[in-house]
């Protein structure tokens, strides 16, 4: 488990410093399993329709529900190596 959560937090901040900035849909995959990862299940309220940003980010973290949260550390490890 310790492995895990330095394995995340080694790739969180090296999402930071990407080469290259990913396209928006792996920019929402990216955030929505950071999300899940840390805080679970979304529970917050889905922001209204003037909020284009919000809505796509609370849908892509949505979709997730369910998901283990060391699931989705390990996902975000994969994506984020994927792209370096």
């Amino acid at each position: 488990m310790a492995d895990l959560n330095a394995a995340f937090e080694a790739a969180v901040a090296q999402s930071k410093n990407l080469s290259e900035r990913p396209d928006n849909a792996t920019l929402l995959n990216i955030y929505a399993l950071y999300k899940q990862g840390t805080a679970g299940d979304n529970t917050e309220k889905k922001p209204g329709f003037s909020d284009m940003v919000g809505r796509a980010k609370w849908d892509a973290w949505n979709k997730l529900k369910g998901t283990e949260p060391d699931a989705a550390k390990q996902q975000y490890i994969d994506l984020i190596q994927s792209l370096s």
